[in-house]
C-alpha cells in the first residue's frame, strides 16, 4: 500500500480497463476535463 492522499493533493497516475475493455490512464486526461473516479464492489460478491 502506497501512502494515503491528503485533501487537495493531486492523485497519482494509474492504468484501468474501462467498461468497453479500453486502456485507460488518469494522465490522458490532464488538462482537459475534470475526472471523477468512483470505486465500488461488485454486484452480487460476497461483502
Amino acid at each position: 500500500m502506497g501512502t494515503p492522499l491528503e485533501v487537495g493533493q493531486a492523485a497519482p497516475d494509474f492504468n484501468l480497463s474501462s467498461t468497453t475493455g479500453e486502456k485507460i490512464s488518469l494522465s490522458q486526461f490532464k488538462g482537459k476535463k475534470h475526472v471523477l473516479v468512483a470505486f465500488y464492489p461488485l454486484d452480487f460478491t460476497p461483502g
